[in-house]
């Protein structure tokens, strides 16, 4: 009987993908470099830049999403992934929230 497995010794084995990926994580992106200006988080940011800032009702509004979904891309993507630093105050029309400045 003949054997039907066929040897793998030409494959690969370091996925060279992988390393790009994590060296790509390290660059710190520009917010507005990669962004479309008529996306979402483009709004959320033109919304967080103004100098009286926004709500989360106002961004929810905006963008057409719930309340958490507008939290959840401040902590995770302006926060986390480009780098931006929000501050947020207590006003009389509620919670204000603004892009402070940029971290580094």
């Amino acid at each position: 009987m003949a054997n039907t497995k066929k040897s793998k010794k030409n494959v690969k084995r370091k996925n060279p993908a992988r390393k790009e990926h994590a060296e790509s994580k390290k660059k710190i992106p520009d917010a507005r470099s990669k962004m479309r200006e008529e996306s979402k988080q483009a709004t959320l940011i033109t919304l967080l830049e103004r100098p009286c800032g926004a709500t989360i009702d106002e961004m929810a509004k905006a963008t057409g999403w719930q309340r958490h979904s507008v939290r959840g891309m401040m902590s995770g993507v302006l926060k986390k992934r480009l780098g931006l630093s929000i501050a947020s105050e207590k006003e009389e029309r509620g919670r204000i929230y603004r892009i402070a400045a940029r971290t580094i």
